[in-house]
C-alpha cells in the first residue's frame, strides 16, 4: 500500500495534539491525528473533566448538608455512587465526541491505532499497523501516565491499590482510604472522598501538602483540610503495603522516623506522572530525552529533523492548557509565523479541592531566591462581602511584586472560585502590568475579584477594607 502523505501528523489526540492539528489545518496544512484510544486524551477522558464532574457532585452534596445555614431544609440527604460516576463518565463522553466533531469540521484526518516511528527524509515515517504515513512535520503529543514506585505491594491492582482511573470509577464508596502524594491530583481525590464521607489520610514526602504552591497558601489549605477531618502526614514515606482480604495495611515512616501502620480499604497512587516515551521508536531515532520526557527548544523542536514534542511528554508543567498553547506555538512556528518561544512563567496552576487553590508566577520564597526585593500584599476572604454572602469566607489572596519596578512576580490564592479568579492576574502578567495599572483598575462590586484589588493595595500600604 502506498504511503499517505500529510504536511503535519500529530501523534496523540489529547488537548495538545488535537489543538495542534486543528491549528495546522486552519493555516492551510494537510493534517492528521493518530490516536490509539480516545480523542481528548487523558485530560478529557480520565483527568481534568471527569474529576471536575465528581468534585461538582461532592460540592452540591456538601451544600445540601449545610442547607439550614442558608435558611433551607433538605431531608434524607444521600447519594448514589453509581449515579455520581455515571454523570462523570457522561460528561467526559460528551466532550470526547465534541473533539471528534471539531476535527471533522476542520478537515483533520483521524487515524485510529498505535503509532511507531521509523527513520525518514524530511521527518520520521509514521507506521500505524501495516499502514505507512509520511509528513514534513511529525508532532509528538503522546501525553503521560501515572508514575509508580518500587515499594513492596504498591503496584496498582485495580482493586485495593488505585490509579486515577480506578479512583474515578469506584463501584462503591470506600469508608477509608489513603492517598500517596499531595499534589493537585492527590488532593483533589482526597477532597472528593472526604466530602463524600470517607476517612482520608494523605501521605506526602515533602514537608507540606501542595508543595509547589506558595508556603503561606499551602499552610492555609492544610489547616482547612485538617478542620474537615483529613489526616495529613508530611515528611513521610510509604515503606510497604500488606493486603488482606478486605483492607490494606500501609506501613508509613513518619517525619520522626517512626513506622506507623494505617489500615484502610483503598490506596490511591498520586505521586506524579511520567511521559509516554517508550515503545514507539524514539530510542532508535536517537531522540534526546531527560527524566522521562522529550527535550524541545521552546518551539517544540526536538534534536531530530522534522520531529517535535508538546504537552505532557515534553515535561512540566503537566497541564492541559499548557499543552494546547504549546501546540499552537509549535504549529505557528512551523508555518513561519512570528511567535515567541514557549515559556511556562505565565501558565496558571489550579487545584479544584475545597477550598480551591490557584497560582501563577513566582512564590514569595522563589522570588527572593531569584534575587528580587519584594513587596507582598494579602487580603482575606473574611473581609469580602460576596464571600460572606456565599457562606464561604475562608480564604486568602496573595500578590508578590518586584519592589523596584512594580512588576507582578506572582499571585497565589486559596478559597472559593479562585480557579476562575486567577486568570485576571494571568492577563496582568502577560501584559506586563505594574502595580499602578492594577491599582487604577476598577473591579466590580460585590465580587470575589475585589480581593485581588485589595491585595495589590495591601502590598503598597493602601488597602481599604482591612
Amino acid at each position: 500500500m502506498a504511503a499517505q502523505s500529510f504536511d503535519v501528523i500529530v501523534i496523540g489526540g489529547g488537548p495538545g495534539g488535537y489543538v495542534a492539528a486543528i491549528r495546522a489545518s486552519q493555516l492551510g496544512m494537510k493534517a492528521a491525528v493518530v490516536e490509539r484510544e480516545h480523542l481528548g486524551g487523558i485530560c478529557l477522558n480520565w483527568g481534568c473533566i471527569p474529576t471536575k464532574a465528581l468534585l461538582r457532585s461532592s460540592e452540591v452534596y456538601h451544600l445540601m448538608q449545610h442547607a439550614s445555614e442558608f435558611g433551607l431544609s433538605a431531608e434524607k440527604i444521600g447519594y448514589d455512587t453509581e449515579a455520581v460516576v455515571k454523570r462523570s463518565r457522561k460528561v467526559a463522553g460528551r466532550l470526547s465526541g465534541g473533539v471528534g466533531m471539531l476535527l471533522k469540521k476542520n478537515k483533520v484526518t483521524v487515524i485510529e491505532g498505535e503509532a511507531k516511528l521509523e527513520k525518514g527524509s524530511d521527518a520520521p515515517v509514521v507506521m500505524v499497523g501495516k499502514d505507512k504515513y509520511t509528513a514534513k512535520h511529525v508532532v509528538l503529543a503522546t501525553g503521560a501516565r501515572a508514575r509508580t514506585v518500587p515499594v513492596a505491594g504498591l503496584e496498582p491492582d485495580g482493586d485495593k491499590v488505585w490509579t486515577y482511573k480506578e479512583a474515578m470509577t469506584p463501584k462503591s464508596m470506600p469508608k477509608s482510604l489513603l492517598v500517596i502524594g499531595s499534589g493537585a491530583i492527590g488532593i483533589e481525590f482526597a477532597s472528593f472522598y472526604k466530602t463524600m464521607g470517607a476517612d482520608v489520610t494523605v501521605v506526602e514526602m515533602m514537608d507540606r501538602v501542595l508543595p509547589v504552591e506558595d508556603e503561606e497558601i499551602s499552610a492555609f489549605a492544610a489547616k482547612a483540610f485538617k478542620k474537615q477531618g483529613m489526616a495529613l502526614m508530611t515528611g513521610a514515606q510509604v515503606e510497604k503495603l500488606d493486603k488482606t482480604a478486605n483492607s490494606v495495611k500501609v506501613h508509613v515512616k513518619n517525619a520522626k522516623g517512626k513506622v506507623e501502620i494505617i489500615e484502610v480499604e483503598k490506596v490511591i497512587l498520586a505521586i506524579g506522572i511520567t511521559g509516554n516515551i517508550e515503545n514507539f521508536g524514539l530510542e532508535t531515532l536517537g531522540v534526546k530525552t531527560d527524566r522521562g520526557h522529550v527535550v524541545n527548544d521552546g518551539f517544540g523542536r526536538t534534536n531530530i529533523k522534522g520531529l517535535y514534542a508538546i504537552g505532557d511528554v515534553a515535561g512540566p508543567p503537566w497541564l492541559a492548557h499548557k499543552a494546547s498553547h504549546e501546540g499552537v506555538v509549535c504549529i505557528e512556528n512551523i508555518a513561519g509565523l512570528k511567535v515567541h518561544p514557549f515559556e511556562t512563567g505565565n501558565i496558571p496552576g489550579c487545584t479544584y479541592c475545597h477550598p480551591q487553590v490557584a497560582s501563577v508566577g513566582l512564590t514569595e520564597s522563589k522570588a527572593k531566591e531569584a534575587g528580587y526585593s519584594v513587596k507582598v500584599g494579602r487580603f482575606p476572604f473574611v473581609g469580602n462581602g460576596k464571600a460572606i454572602a456565599l457562606g464561604d469566607d475562608q480564604g486568602l489572596v496573595k500578590t508578590v511584586f518586584d519592589a523596584k519596578t512594580g512588576e507582578l512576580l506572582g499571585a497565589h490564592m486559596v478559597g472559593a472560585e479562585v480557579t476562575e479568579m486567577i486568570q485576571g492576574y494571568v492577563v496582568a502578567r502577560q501584559l506586563e502590568t505594574t502595580e499602578e495599572d492594577l491599582m487604577h483598575t476598577v473591579f466590580p462590586h460585590p465580587t470575589l475579584s475585589e480581593m485581588m484589588h485589595e491585595s495589590v493595595l495591601d502590598a503598597y500600604g493602601k488597602v481599604i477594607h482591612m
